[in-house]
């Protein structure tokens, strides 16, 4: 059993690598063609509660995972992996290539990825890219670790399910930060990541499109001055400790959404009604959305999950 696991992953990795080495030689963006079959079968809804495994930086957090399982409930348990900024190419050459590791895995929660994902306890495995993606793709070598995180989680255990979170960009980058978003999804998230992820495992690898979520919240209050308290795209975002805009990271508001969204697509329910008042990692109260603010979240984030053919959740 253990030669035909080192085997399968030999095979996937070397397919994988195959497709990044014609995407690094400007071939033709990959359209994902090859894998559109796999997704045709539909998805299989859990019946119950999930055991998540997150893997990633800083735009996942302690916070975030911590809310998500709060709005599951009871039985609903997780681990991560966390580091500043890391890319899935350190994340997979382990602790010596993880800048921040220790800080960031400074948590009960943290259960180092390869040990995790070769255990096969986890019903969902979460997996992000570093930002930016572009530089994540040219340098950081995305498609083939994609593929290979994908192809190790698929090995250990056929019957788990594989997801990308597409987060987003910088607020200061460049072209804008509202109209770009849907432009990455299709040019970099689709062939950069989540075609040769589901390639290498040989069965789709859904998406949680919390940046597509994002762009249509924002989107929403801008055009109408407001929803609630939330006015514009910076109201999502953290503050410096001198007071300054940090353009990347989501506070307490932005956290519940990504949150939000996450709930829809693991779970594939709608996340209207469900609790907004909620705790921190660290046990302490976070900013809380107001009621109408919260009502509108849950509502946008239903009507995105549930029309969007990759979360598995609408007709393909």
């Amino acid at each position: 059993m253990k030669m035909r696991y080192l085997l399968a992953l030999l095979v996937v990795g070397a397919l994988a690598a195959l497709f990044y080495w014609r995407h690094a030689q400007g071939t033709a963006p990959d359209d994902g063609a090859d894998v559109q079959a796999l997704y045709q079968g539909g998805r299989a809804l859990p019946q119950g509660s999930l055991r998540v495994y997150h893997l990633g930086h800083s735009l996942v957090g302690r916070d975030m995972p911590a809310m998500l399982a709060q709005l599951a409930g009871a039985g609903h348990d997780y681990a991560l992996q966390l580091g500043w900024g890391t890319a899935l190419r350190e994340h997979f050459q382990g602790r010596d290539a993880i800048n921040g590791f220790d800080q960031e895995n400074a948590t009960p929660r943290h259960r180092e990825a390869h040990e995790a994902l070769s255990s096969g306890d986890y019903d969902a495995f979460v997996m992000t890219e570093m930002v930016r993606l572009q530089d994540a793709i040219q340098y950081k070598e995305s498609p083939l670790y994609a593929g290979k995180w994908a192809a190790k989680a698929a090995a250990a255990n056929p019957g788990g399910q594989i997801f990308l979170y597409e987060s987003w960009h910088a607020l200061d980058d460049q072209p804008d930060w509202l109209s770009r978003l849907p432009q990455d999804l299709e040019t970099l998230w689709k062939p950069g990541l989540l075609w040769p992820a589901a390639r290498a495992a040989g069965k789709p690898v859904w998406l949680i499109p919390a940046g597509q979520v994002m762009a249509r919240l924002v989107a929403e209050a801008e055009a109408k001055g407001g929803i609630a308290e939330l006015a514009s795209r910076e109201d999502l975002f953290a503050r410096n400790p001198d007071g300054t805009p940090d353009p990347i990271h989501p506070n307490d508001l932005g956290a519940y959404l990504v949150a939000l969204t996450h709930y829809a697509v693991l779970y594939g329910q709608s996340p209207v009604g469900l609790p907004h008042m909620l705790m921190r990692a660290d046990g302490s109260a976070a900013d809380a959305p107001s009621p109408e603010l919260a009502r509108r979240m849950q509502e946008l984030v239903w009507e995105v999950v549930s029309t969007q053919p990759l979360t598995g959740l609408a007709p393909p």
